[in-house]
């Protein structure tokens, strides 16, 4: 594993920042919630169809079910895709790492 230490101070005290990440992971699991809500409606129909062996409630209660683990699921996969996206631009892009020493912001670059 490499030591990382800040070029500014020399300390070896540096913290990741990963702003891109985090902003990735809001983002995806956004829109994965919205997609999943979208077609929560299959969810909610294969639900209700194996719900309804119970009866109406269970038809109710089953559509319901797979109306939110659509949602969840959709949330789930877009927030695991926007964290992968994120971690790319923060190693790629950004400065993401911080002297918690100076409080210089940098990135390393490999040669």
């Amino acid at each position: 594993m490499m030591s990382i230490c800040c070029p500014s101070c020399n300390s070896p005290r540096i913290a990741t920042r990963n702003l891109a990440r985090k902003l990735g992971s809001a983002a995806g699991a956004l829109g994965g919630a919205a997609t999943g809500a979208a077609s929560a409606v299959t969810g909610a129909q294969s639900g209700a169809t194996l719900g309804s062996v119970a009866g109406p409630i269970g038809a109710a209660l089953g559509g319901l079910a797979g109306a939110i683990l659509g949602g969840l699921a959709g949330g789930a996969v877009g927030s695991l895709a926007g964290a992968r996206m994120g971690e790319e631009i923060d190693a790629r892009v950004l400065d993401n790492f911080e002297c918690q020493t100076c409080g210089h912001v940098f990135s390393v670059t490999e040669n």
